[in-house]
């Protein structure tokens, strides 16, 4: 799943590449794209996207928002969340579309911008209202943006939510734009078990949790940038430390990488490193497979 660090960089790319473009075609390649494509104005479809001018882009969270130049009758807002496998490919024309292509749009300064999504989870929505006003699921509840926050902003998001702390970083309503893979670099950053129960967390340990999510965000978008490079489809997470690390040895203390299963979703943390979390004596979650 893109998240933050990765977003923040094909925002980047996108507005130096793409914005003041025209939109010259526009194609819903079928089976797939009418499984993700959403056309909010009860309109054209994706034609109603030819000839808009591509004027801003904009990161909230975990979606891209392209802002558009078009008519009144027509789509002013393309907002793409993309979820666990969606992604985004920047490229000529020529280049052979993947399997699970679903929207093409080809540019007046001559490359194609298309959405491609393995599983088909993410959502591409046409809307003449911004996506605050859009009526999209979960946007109006998202929480505010990691930098955005300060150390006493960010013990104050927390405050209303409970559970374990992995849960409340990854849902967004607390903070915007982490997902799995990021909360567990900032917990073991932190030197926090992903299962403590956000209120068990004393007040110093949330404070560490704070800089250690600041750090780490920052630390992983620069490495994204240059490792991402204008190459927007890639996801480049080498640098990681401990995510889908099951097995091999943690970066700071050596002891082997846990790795935990539950409802699809894996957690990689130290046991040694991030000690607590216990459930009745034993963490919650199925234990994954070690990994090479």
């Amino acid at each position: 799943m893109p998240e933050l660090p990765e977003l923040t960089v094909i925002r980047e790319v996108l507005e130096r590449r793409v914005v003041g473009a025209r939109i010259a075609r526009a194609e819903l390649a079928l089976p797939h794209g009418a499984l993700v494509v959403r056309d909010l104005t009860g309109g054209t479809g994706v034609n109603g996207l030819i000839d808009a001018r591509l004027t801003a882009i904009q990161r909230r969270g975990k979606y891209l928002i392209f802002h558009l130049d078009a008519a009144p009758d027509r789509p002013r807002y393309l907002i793409v969340n993309p979820k666990l496998t969606g992604r985004l490919h920047l490229c000529a024309p020529a280049t052979r579309r993947p399997a699970r292509t679903c929207l093409v749009l080809g540019l007046d300064q001559g490359d194609d911008l298309r959405y491609v999504d393995d599983k088909r989870m993410g959502q591409v929505y046409l809307s003449a209202q911004p996506p605050e006003r859009a009526g999209l699921p979960d946007f109006g509840a998202l929480g505010p943006e990691p930098f955005d926050l300060d150390a006493a902003g960010f013990a104050a998001a927390l405050k209303p939510f409970q559970g374990e702390i992995k849960g409340v970083l990854t849902r967004g309503e607390a903070v915007a734009g982490i997902g799995n893979a990021y909360v567990d670099e900032i917990l073991w950053a932190a030197g926090l078990n992903p299962f403590r129960k956000r209120s068990s967390l004393s007040a110093a340990e949330i404070r560490r949790l704070f800089e250690a999510m600041q750090q780490t965000l920052a630390a992983a978008t620069e490495n994204v940038r240059q490792e991402m490079g204008e190459n927007i489809h890639l996801k480049p997470r080498d640098f990681l430390s401990v995510h889908l690390r099951g097995g091999q040895p943690c970066p700071r203390c050596g002891a082997p990488i846990a790795e935990l299963t539950a409802n699809q979703r894996v957690t990689s943390f130290c046991r040694t490193c991030q000690p607590g979390g216990l459930v009745k004596g034993m963490p919650t979650g199925t234990p994954a497979a070690p990994r090479p």
